[in-house]
């Protein structure tokens, strides 16, 4: 028979850890899937959280005075969590932008499909994207570092001890939104590039031989081309999995520093 004895302020402290883990785990890339039962997530935030609440002992008191600021301690943990996972989940939306670039490119941007992991309608080129580059981050080790990332978080921001710096957490994400545009077009780059030239050279033609239907052979070539041109560059995808990483840490960092 399992005898464990543990105090209400213990029981406090843990709910409060694992609310931050609950916030993370719901929006963290690969964790944060629509796709996996809600079930399966609420049990891995519990362990994680029991983990995490063993090894930080021994544990100081939660100060707050009454039950409404207990619920403010709830709220700050929630959105630390929230914050954490977003700042990693946003870096893999880049795939998705790259692809619906080469859709647009390749005249495939009318064809969408479900994505399960999203629950959105997401281009085919986007898609298999994602799912190529987050296979890759999960075996490059990303889900190591988001776990190791959370629980340094414990250390430099206490339970109960967040404070948002708004200045800080807009200036991190606009700075990201001028790097997300870089990364999109440094992965769509090759099929960019190479329908660009192939828009030009049936231009041409379309002058020296304005008899031919440069529309109509227009479309399939740049179809061709452009699954070609993919094919090819498939080599190139551990190479943007691994630029999309150092991005994730980079943004992972500035959030948790607009939270100290």
């Amino acid at each position: 028979m399992i005898d464990y004895v543990f105090s209400l302020v213990e029981l406090e402290y843990f709910l409060l850890v694992m609310t931050r883990i609950v916030g993370f785990v719901s929006v963290a890339p690969f964790f944060g899937m629509k796709n996996t039962p809600k079930r399966i997530k609420i049990g891995l935030a519990f362990f994680i959280s029991l983990l995490l609440y063993h090894i930080s002992l021994p544990h100081g008191a939660v100060s707050y005075q009454t039950i409404w600021g207990y619920a403010i301690l709830v709220m700050k943990e929630a959105i630390t969590g929230l914050l954490i996972g977003f700042g990693a989940q946003i870096c893999t939306t880049v795939v998705l932008f790259s692809g619906m670039i080469i859709d647009m490119n390749i005249g495939l941007s009318m064809v969408n499909m479900l994505d399960p992991t999203t629950q959105q309608n997401t281009s085919i080129s986007g898609m298999f994207l994602q799912y190529m580059i987050t296979l890759m981050l999960l075996v490059g080790g990303m889900y190591q570092f988001l776990l190791s990332a959370l629980a340094d978080t414990f250390e430099l921001i206490p339970i109960g001890g967040a404070i948002f710096h708004g200045d800080s957490l807009l200036a991190s994400m606009m700075l990201f939104m001028s790097e997300y545009i870089i990364m999109g077009f440094r992965i769509c780059l090759p099929v960019f590039a190479v329908v660009m030239i192939l828009n030009a050279v049936l231009g041409i033609l379309a002058k020296v031989a304005p008899q031919m239907n440069m529309f109509a052979i227009g479309i399939q070539l740049k179809i061709l081309v452009g699954l070609m041109t993919l094919f090819l560059t498939y080599a190139m995808l551990p190479g943007a999995a691994d630029f999309i990483f150092r991005e994730m840490k980079v943004v992972v960092t500035r959030f948790v520093e607009g939270m100290l």
